[in-house]
């Protein structure tokens, strides 16, 4: 049973889960499928070949699904992919991806999108993020698990936030922030590690402590990158420990792995 509001326009071709709501005046177009419980708002367009999974509230006025601002683009079949359980508040833009990429937006589950947010083409979002508002996202950026972007933030193409970053209000990000650092301003520098949200999550104070080392290396040592990086191989190197081992390669492995370099 689904409750469409009956000024919506619902194309007969899109594919609606159960107790699906429709509000007033939105539109859902052709190859659209919305799953089991997720709630559209009023005066909303999902359009595209997009999939929104179950759970999920998007809420008035916003756009999902539109094709991208690329004017590369030449009306190629691609998508958006949207998981379970997101809350997607009023006036979001969402664009589907480009075969130049990998022909996809994806936005995880249980992420947190707060008002007036663009989330650009080809963008690739994981789990238990959250976006505050006004934050806009370039094409092609990677944001990793846990991550928080602070309101009125611009975040350049290609960019990648590593899981559990924090990225302060208002700030310019041009290149990649590893996992765990807090970062702000313009551009947007490392101000530490986020212990907090850490802390929150359940890291023990002894992981916590061999991440804030790794910072130390990185930021705080007058290192080289690839200095820093023969460094941190060989702080790893006498680590026993799998738990702590593997907390502390997803720093390592990000700063090795990229490509547009990290905030420094």
């Amino acid at each position: 049973m689904q409750n469409i509001h009956t000024t919506a326009l619902v194309s007969p071709k899109a594919i609606l889960g159960e107790n699906v709501t429709i509000g007033a005046y939105s539109t859902v177009n052709d190859n659209v499928t919305i799953q089991d419980n997720t709630t559209i708002g009023s005066y909303t367009i999902i359009d595209g070949l997009t999939t929104i999974g179950k759970n999920n509230y998007i809420g008035h006025h916003s756009v999902i699904g539109d094709f991208p601002q690329d004017m590369k683009y030449a009306k190629e079949p691609t998508k958006l992919i949207i998981g379970d359980n997101n809350t997607i508040r009023e006036f979001v833009t969402i664009h589907t991806g480009t075969i130049q990429d990998k022909g996809a937006t994806i936005v995880g589950s249980n992420n947190w999108i707060m008002s007036y947010i663009h989330l650009a083409h080809d963008c690739l979002l994981g789990n238990n993020i959250i976006i505050s508002n006004n934050a806009q996202l370039a094409g092609h950026v990677n944001v990793d698990d846990y991550a928080i972007i602070g309101g009125m933030s611009g975040i350049h193409q290609f960019v990648r936030i590593g899981a559990h970053a924090m990225i302060g209000g208002a700030s310019s990000l041009v290149q990649d922030v590893p996992p765990y650092i807090m970062a702000a301003g313009q551009k947007a520098s490392p101000h530490g590690i986020n212990s907090t949200g850490l802390l929150r999550r359940g890291f023990s104070s002894e992981i916590i402590s061999k991440i804030k080392h790794l910072y130390k290396i990185v930021y705080r040592e007058n290192l080289s990158l690839e200095e820093a990086k023969l460094a941190i191989n060989q702080y790893l190197s006498a680590i026993e420990d799998n738990t702590q081992l593997k907390a502390l390669e997803l720093f390592s492995d990000f700063i090795k792995n990229s490509e547009r370099g990290i905030i420094r």
